[in-house]
């Protein structure tokens, strides 16, 4: 006998013990769930009292270091180098010998008009005894008076021969000392393309450039806004308005500031900037020709203001803000306008009193309105 059992009774009677073991089981869960987020324990965030603090504003610009001397040393004559008498990057003094050029030529030069002058001197002597000796014939009448005239006239043209020997004295002499290239100023030399035997002269190039290392000079442009306090400083002679700094390539600041000793008698038409020189001491050599360095000008008198970690700021489409822990542990959102950075502290113009707890770590686990567990911090340099 074939028994036919009835598809949908048959799968209901299989189907429902196991919804209802299903739902008791999800409702189960979702007790569960609620409870344990009941008993979580709040987020835990770090923060940071916002505080007042003397801040100098600064303002910052692209300068270049510029030696107050730098002389490119070259050949005024013609020859072969025959000694190079410093090594490159050494410092040099006024005076010392740093090539010397083949001086044999030269010297030869010197030599003959030397014994130039002496035959010319001995002209000289010869026409004056001529002279001396007809004027005492004419006295006599034994010679026409034309005679004296002549020998007057070699007198005169023997010392015109002899000046001209002398001054081709003078300028043998000179060539000879520019076979000796010593150096005009006090500083540091740089690299040399010559060696011993090259030859070289006045289209050769540069021998070797030498630069005086202290003080340096820098040079930035300044905007208009900046220019009634520089000038005020320069003036006082003190740097009484601003301080002038240097921030070097790897973001650390010069030791030593600086004193605005000019500021040009024109702007640049294009930029509206004035070019600024400030002057630095530069004992250890740090500061190098041409480099380039960021100027800061900073307010030499401080203002208050509230600052916060720059860490703690947030964006979004409304625009900046940060998040406070209020009285009551809540998180809430604070607008805030901000001034400059200063030393990685930001400047707090609008949105924040002294003392408001800013949220600086654990921002990504909160959101305004939920309870947290804030633990206070001291930023370093506090």
């Amino acid at each position: 006998m074939t028994i036919h059992l009835s598809k949908p009774k048959y799968w209901q009677q299989i189907t429902r013990p196991l919804l209802a073991t299903s739902l008791l089981v999800a409702l189960w869960g979702c007790d569960s769930s609620n409870q344990g987020a009941q008993n979580a324990p709040p987020p835990t965030v770090t923060v940071v009292e916002a505080k007042l603090a003397d801040v100098r504003p600064t303002t910052g610009f692209t300068g270049r270091v510029e030696a107050i001397d730098s002389v490119e040393l070259r050949a005024r004559v013609e020859g072969y180098l025959s000694a190079r008498l410093v090594n490159e990057g050494s410092d040099v003094q006024v005076g010392d010998l740093l090539f010397t050029i083949e001086k044999e030529h030269y010297q030869a030069d010197v030599d003959k008009a030397k014994g130039a002058i002496k035959k010319l001197e001995g002209a000289k002597s010869l026409s004056i005894i001529e002279r001396d000796r007809r004027a005492k014939l004419v006295k006599t009448k034994a010679i026409a008076q034309e005679q004296l005239d002549v020998a007057i006239a070699n007198v005169t043209e023997a010392d015109g021969d002899l000046l001209s020997q002398q001054a081709e004295l003078v300028r043998a002499e000179l060539n000879l000392s520019y076979t000796d290239v010593s150096s005009p100023i006090s500083g540091r030399i740089g690299l040399s393309p010559f060696s011993v035997g090259d030859f070289v002269g006045p289209s050769s190039g540069s021998l070797a450039t030498v630069v005086s290392q202290d003080p340096m000079y820098v040079k930035f442009p300044i905007s208009q806004r900046q220019l009634l306090a520089v000038q005020k400083s320069k003036n006082n002679g003190d740097n009484a308005d601003v301080n002038v700094k240097l921030q070097l390539a790897d973001k650390s600041f010069y030791d030593l500031s600086g004193t605005i000793d000019f500021v040009d008698v024109e702007a640049d038409p294009s930029t509206d900037t004035i070019i600024v020189r400030a002057k630095f001491a530069n004992p250890d050599g740090i500061l190098v020709h041409h480099q380039l360095v960021n100027v800061v000008i900073e307010d030499a008198n401080p203002e208050q203001h509230i600052v916060i970690p720059q860490a703690a700021m947030q964006f979004d489409q409304v625009g900046k803000y940060v998040l406070l822990v209020d009285d009551t542990n809540k998180v809430v959102i604070q607008r805030i306008e901000t001034g400059p950075t200063v030393n990685g502290n930001l400047v707090i113009n609008q949105g924040l009193k002294e003392g408001d707890k800013v949220i600086t770590l654990g921002v990504q686990k909160v959101r305004p309105g939920i309870e947290v567990n804030a633990t206070i911090t001291t930023p370093e340099g506090s």
